[in-house]
């Protein structure tokens, strides 16, 4: 396959480790701007962390920016890592929906990325889990301001892509997105990642890459967004040319130990209402208190 922006170094990279870093993707003074409204939509002062009331917040999404046209570079790996534009489901957008990690965690000892430091995930919280779902061919860690050791940066648990795919292929009825299990299998992995990065850069992960909040001991509020890429169709891992294989697809394949798989459902695609889930749980759990 032909890549138009990514070396071969950076597939290779991606394929062995489930994500690239890409640096200098957009222009920082726009996200100064955006981010600094923030602040006034939540309320806070920017240069007064004790409004800072929240230790952590995930923001609605005010306003949208076209990828390709904001940030090129970033799209072109995009399109890369996923087989070409052809197969991306477009437009694709970055919205202000800001997840800021302002304290979180501040007021414990520091605990590096590893299994104990918990809440590892596979994102993905509105679409039963297949192996080749196209809701979420890729991960996007959109890097809004700079993050510094210890500062909030996600964490990453670079080898779990072989893990989930087994669990995803040996359970091809689909699996749950909340109830499915999937951080269970940070247990298998041993090689974790912090990520810091500078204003503008993007963090590009393999759907399958667990990942996990961290604290933020910095004294700064840390801005990202992580939207997904979404596919057009699913992935196909059976293609009748080995070359059109995506880079995301091959680390599959790769990730199986095998060549090709005749990749076949056995439940029924379908999305997810979180929210509802979410509410639904919030139910549960007051009335098991009441009765207490």
């Amino acid at each position: 396959m032909d890549y138009k922006s990514l070396s071969q170094e950076q597939i290779q990279h991606f394929l062995d480790y489930g994500f690239i870093h890409l640096e200098g993707c957009f222009d920082p003074e726009f996200a100064k701007k955006s981010t600094s409204a923030a602040f006034d939509r939540l309320g806070y002062r920017e240069d007064d962390p004790a409004t800072w009331e929240q230790p952590i917040v995930h923001m609605p999404a005010d306003s949208y920016v076209d990828v390709k046209e904001f940030a090129p570079k970033a799209y072109d790996a995009i399109c890369d890592l996923l087989g070409g534009e052809d197969r991306v489901k477009t437009p694709v957008r970055w919205g202000d929906g800001y997840i800021i990690n302002f304290k979180l965690g501040a007021d414990r000892d520091w605990m590096a990325p590893s299994p104990e430091a918990g809440g590892w995930h596979k994102d993905g919280d509105f679409f039963w889990h297949f192996l080749d779902s196209p809701e979420q061919g890729l991960l996007v860690i959109v890097v809004w301001r700079d993050i510094a050791p210890k500062g909030g940066g996600t964490f990453l648990a670079c080898d779990s892509v072989k893990p989930i795919a087994e669990y995803l292929n040996e359970n091809r009825q689909g699996l749950h997105p909340f109830e499915g299990g999937f951080g269970n299998f940070i247990t298998e992995c041993t090689d974790f990642r912090e990520v810091t990065a500078k204003v503008g850069d993007v963090i590009v992960m393999h759907p399958y890459t667990l990942h996990a909040s961290s604290q933020n001991h910095s004294g700064k509020a840390r801005f990202i967004t992580n939207p997904p890429v979404a596919l057009k169709e699913p992935m196909n891992f059976n293609r009748d040319d080995p070359a059109d294989y995506s880079p995301v697809e091959l680390a599959v394949l790769n990730a199986l130990g095998v060549d090709r798989l005749d990749y076949q459902l056995e439940g029924e695609r379908r999305r997810f209402d979180a929210k509802a889930y979410r509410e639904a749980r919030a139910r549960e759990a007051k009335a098991r208190e009441s009765t207490t």
